[in-house]
C-alpha cells in the first residue's frame, strides 16, 4: 500500500498547497489599521466621537500568479519576508475631525494599511485610496446648537 506522500510529486512540503485569503478578511485588517491609525491623531479639536470613527473599506483581491520552482527560490523570500499570497486593491473611506491634519492622517493611513496587509495576510497593495467622507467640526458637537452660521 502506498502513502499519499509516495504519490505527491517531488517537491517540498512547504511548496505544495495553497493559501487564499478572503476579500472580506483583507477588508476587515484594512478597516482595524485604519482605525489604529486615526487613534494616534490626539489633536483634541480635530479628534471625531466615538461611535462615528469606523472607516468604511472595499477590497478587491486577485490571487498571485503562479511560478515555476525557479522562480520562487531566486524571487521569494529575503529572510522574515512573507511569500506574497495576493494583490489587493483598497478604497477605504473615513470620518476625520476638522480642525485637524487631513493630509497626515490620511498618510499614515496607507502607509499602516500596506504595512500591515503585506506583513498580516501577504497581501501586496497594488492601489490604496483614502476618501474623507465628512469632517466633523467641533462647531457642531455642541449640544443646545443646531446649526453653525
Amino acid at each position: 500500500m502506498t502513502s499519499d506522500a509516495d504519490r505527491l510529486p517531488d517537491s517540498p512540503r512547504e511548496e505544495r498547497g495553497a493559501i487564499s485569503v478572503a476579500d472580506r478578511v483583507v477588508a476587515k485588517i484594512a478597516s482595524q489599521v485604519a482605525r489604529e491609525a486615526l487613534s494616534r491623531f490626539t489633536e483634541p479639536d480635530g479628534h471625531v466621537p466615538v461611535g462615528r470613527a469606523a472607516p468604511h473599506v472595499t477590497v478587491s483581491v486577485r490571487r498571485a500568479p503562479e511560478r515555476n520552482a525557479a522562480e520562487r527560490r531566486e524571487g521569494e523570500a529575503a529572510p522574515g519576508r512573507p511569500a506574497v499570497v495576493g494583490e489587493a486593491r483598497v478604497r477605504i473611506a473615513v470620518e476625520l475631525g476638522y480642525p485637524s491634519d487631513i493630509g497626515a492622517q490620511c498618510a499614515a493611513v496607507r502607509r499602516e494599511v500596506t504595512e500591515r496587509l503585506r506583513t498580516w495576510a501577504g497581501m501586496d497593495v497594488s492601489d490604496l485610496s483614502v476618501s474623507v467622507e465628512k469632517l466633523h467640526s467641533v462647531h457642531t458637537r455642541r449640544t443646545g446648537q443646531e446649526r453653525v452660521r
